[in-house]
């Protein structure tokens, strides 16, 4: 590939996305081309499952001592880059730039933190690919939540829609709402539901099958839906750190099987989003994230949101709309757009999020 600069490039952008969410389900990988920051096409997506050693080692960092942090975060960044290498010999042809939302670790942007590691460095280094990473830290350092980052890919690509909900290890929702974007984090979904099927040894319950054998606990229940978090005001985000020292007692601190648990987890979630809809008088919502396969989830999102209709589009958007956003993301980064709304976050100013690193200028291929 000729030498080129990336913000010369005028014929659209062949980018990667890469997106690795705190379910810890893998690293998705989305090669997309933008023409435009609201037309794009998927050319081809995969999931890298994460060893059992990475799930551990990822799982456990927030306890891990200052070196170990710093050693991961470069190992994660070889890492990703050589399962990048390894995508492209799967699926060939050119690609301009990586986006990478790395994986978060840290995020209390309370205290002007959030982090997120697998450093850019290391992947441009494996790819020979110039990199966009560290989309967050630019908004939470102007008093932002920096984050949801997604919902501006809500409002570019997905605007045939009054309401976009991802159901990942966070549930999430963005919106239109007097002219500008506005969204939050509404609940824990998949963290939650991913933690107690693994006391049955299980990664997650496959179709909700496990929660489907168990009954709701109405005592549990009213805990978790008097969590203080669901009082605030957006802007408002959620991270491990607030499912750890809230969520998580809730469950542990209660006595019952692993299956009722599961049970009420799912109705909570699918209370905590119905809350938001009819709130919001919601008429349409596109549903994305791991949490949109599981049948009983949805089964009671609908039931909570009955006066809105709710659709779950392609599995490739299902599975990849956060990937795909990110290599969006890239996009607007590289080509001096915003990328991060203050209507979302609550920062000072909209801002043009991600640090570049590597080849930007030279020989990538």
């Amino acid at each position: 590939m000729v030498a080129m600069n990336i913000n010369d490039h005028n014929e659209g952008l062949l980018i990667i996305g890469l997106m690795s969410g705190t379910s810890l389900d893998g690293l998705d990988v989305a090669y997309c081309r933008f023409d435009s920051p609201r037309h794009f096409q998927l050319l081809a997506a995969h999931t890298f499952d994460y060893p059992e050693e990475w799930r551990q080692r990822l799982a456990s960092l927030d306890r891990a001592s200052a070196l170990e942090y710093a050693q991961t975060d470069v190992d994660l960044g070889h890492y990703f880059g050589k399962r990048v290498n390894e995508f492209r010999t799967m699926y060939p042809g050119s690609v301009d730039l990586i986006a990478s939302h790395g994986h978060t670790v840290f995020h209390q942007p309370q205290c002007l933190l959030t982090s997120q590691i697998g450093d850019g460095d290391a992947i441009a280094a494996e790819t020979r690919i110039p990199v966009a990473f560290n989309f967050r830290s630019l908004d939470v350092a102007l008093g932002g939540q920096g984050a949801p980052l997604v919902p501006i890919g809500d409002q570019l690509l997905f605007s045939d829609y009054e309401s976009c909900l991802n159901l990942g290890g966070i549930s999430n929702i963005s919106f239109q709402n007097e002219g500008s974007r506005m969204a939050f984090d509404i609940s824990p979904c998949n963290m939650a539901l991913n933690y107690l099927a693994g006391k049955r040894g299980l990664s997650y319950d496959c179709d909700g099958l496990m929660a489907s054998e168990g009954v709701v606990d109405v005592d549990l229940l009213e805990r978790l839906n008097n969590l203080g978090y669901y009082a605030l005001e957006a802007p408002k985000t959620l991270g491990k750190e607030w499912f750890l020292s809230d969520f998580l007692p809730q469950l542990e601190q209660h006595d019952g099987k692993v299956e009722d648990k599961l049970r009420t987890v799912v109705e909570h979630i699918a209370i905590q989003i119905g809350r938001v809809v009819e709130r919001r008088y919601l008429g349409s919502m596109i549903v994305t994230g791991g949490g949109a396969l599981n049948p009983l989830l949805m089964k009671q999102i609908r039931y909570y949101a009955q006066n809105c209709k709710v659709v779950i589009p392609d599995r490739s958007i299902v599975e990849y709309k956060e990937a795909i956003i990110f290599a969006l993301l890239g996009y607007l980064r590289v080509t001096g757009q915003v990328n991060t709304l203050t209507s979302v976050t609550g920062a000072a100013c909209d801002s043009i999020g991600g640090c570049l690193s590597g080849l930007v200028g030279e020989t990538i291929n």
